[in-house]
């Protein structure tokens, strides 16, 4: 069994937020690659490899949705098994450093971003996240040019064992 770091993770969230790992592929649309980075850096172990259909992994030229892009990773997390695994919760009161947040800022539910929770302040959370680099946000991202009147978020706790 693999112990999740959440210091590891919020200190990998922290050192990188507005620049990019060199060992790590940079996308145009970055913030799942580096909450999973982030999540990696904690220990979380890699499951799946090419041409299999689930997983969360990343190869020397390729990688899985689930490490890329937010709504896929928001779906492996809800049904792992095995590997990197988390329990949804039903609000951000409920979440600690190293846990995450996926955000619909369209309503439709499709999640359009990711961030990684790096504090709590006054019981809330505050986060780091890429593609609009952003470090020690509040949670909600109500001062975002994406935020809509119909932004949903979905909350997950990293379990602390793998």
């Amino acid at each position: 069994m693999v112990k999740y770091d959440r210091d590891a993770a919020v200190a990998y969230a922290q050192k990188w937020w507005n620049s990019y790992n060199p060992k790590f592929p940079k996308f145009d649309v970055d913030c799942t690659n580096y909450i999973s980075q982030c999540l990696f850096a904690g220990g979380a172990p890699m499951r799946g490899q090419p041409n299999r259909e689930r997983g969360w992994w990343l190869g020397s030229n390729s990688w899985s949705f689930s490490w890329s892009t937010p709504h896929s990773l928001r779906w492996y997390l809800a049904g792992s098994t095995r590997g990197l695994q988390a329990t949804q919760v039903n609000s951000p009161t409920k979440l600690v450093p190293g846990d995450l947040i996926f955000y619909d800022f369209e309503g439709d539910g499709r999640y359009d971003h990711s961030t990684i929770v790096t504090s709590i302040q006054n019981g809330m959370p505050y986060v780091n996240a890429h593609t609009n680099n952003s470090r020690n946000r509040y949670w909600n991202y109500a001062d975002s040019y994406a935020y809509t009147s119909k932004t949903s978020y979905i909350f997950f706790h990293v379990k602390d064992n793998f």
